[in-house]
């Protein structure tokens, strides 16, 4: 299959917090509140093999609502039972409206097939509601994948357990980044990258965060911290990712091998990009005069200010 390059070709991508929270926002007003006629599968697994029995779970319930804890969608039931879905690198919904209008949700590597209401070659799940919207699921590489909880068992679920507090939630603030960076000997930006800490956060929006507080992504984590707790670093860099994660979901996320908005658009966080992806290309910051860094730290690729980020 020949796959089309993204932009950011340097490594291998999945969609981010951002763009998984567009997709959701884009699910909630077809799912919220109605009930589901029908699901159809093509094939047996994608990365794994659908949940037995979840056509017939699905089928006839209602959706209480849609939500995204760190890179999954939770599709909540009355029955209280979720269906969770991760996109994995080319994963896409499309929402057939009863009208015959389609909102793309994600990536779409083949735009003729776009039209599709199902039968296309990567049209994997169909869900028909009962007011007659579809909405199909499309994943040409299949690293995407479908999970089935039981009522009152996502604590337990394998891809939840132990996930840290969500960067936009109460919870992520400077004293609990502080506690979970004290005496940690490991760079900053793994640290940040741990999804026992921080759930949901990724690579390009941890570089972007990064370079917004002025840190180094090699520093190590536990020198941010003064030994009696946070500090303007540990503050600094909270606010740091709450803006970014806020400024790239109003931005429909980054376009990512075309990338969608709710509304079908493309994101466009990429534009405002201050490091990620510029290697060579000059700081952003008044008077710097330097230029922005690419290293490899854990396999991915790291952009930075080695002027402005100690």
């Amino acid at each position: 299959m020949n796959v089309p390059q993204t932009p950011f070709s340097r490594d291998p991508l999945m969609p981010e917090l951002p763009e998984v929270e567009t997709v959701c926002r884009g699910l909630e007003p077809a799912l919220a509140g109605r009930r589901i006629a029908a699901v159809r599968l093509n094939r047996p697994d994608l990365r794994f093999p659908f949940p037995s029995g979840l056509a017939e779970a699905l089928a006839g319930a209602e959706v209480s609502h849609v939500e995204r804890r760190a890179k999954y969608i939770l599709v909540h039931l009355s029955s209280g039972a979720v269906m969770l879905a991760h996109l994995g690198m080319t994963g896409r919904f499309t929402v057939w409206r009863p009208d015959g209008k389609a909102q793309n949700l994600g990536e779409f590597y083949f735009a003729e097939e776009a039209g599709r209401q199902g039968d296309g070659p990567h049209d994997h799940m169909v869900i028909d509601m009962e007011d007659g919207t579809r909405i199909v699921y499309a994943d040409p590489r299949r690293f995407g994948f479908v999970d089935l909880i039981a009522p009152g068992a996502m604590a337990a679920n394998r891809f939840l357990a132990g996930l840290g507090v969500e960067p936009l939630g109460n919870g992520f603030n400077a004293g609990y980044l502080a506690d979970a960076l004290a005496g940690r000997k490991t760079p900053l930006k793994a640290a940040l990258l741990d999804q026992r800490i921080i759930a949901g956060l990724g690579n390009i929006y941890v570089c972007e965060a990064l370079y917004r507080a002025r840190l180094s992504p090699r520093r190590m984590a536990g020198t941010i911290v003064r030994k009696r707790g946070s500090s303007p670093r540990v503050e600094a860099l909270v606010a740091a990712v709450r803006a970014v994660l806020d400024e790239a979901i109003s931005a429909g996320g980054s376009t990512l091998r075309d990338y969608a908005h709710t509304d079908g658009s493309s994101g466009s966080f990429q534009q405002r990009f201050d490091v990620y992806d510029r290697e060579g290309e000059p700081c952003r910051a008044p008077g710097c005069g330097s230029t922005v860094r690419r290293i490899v730290q854990s396999g991915r690729s790291t952009f930075y200010c080695p002027t402005c980020q100690r």
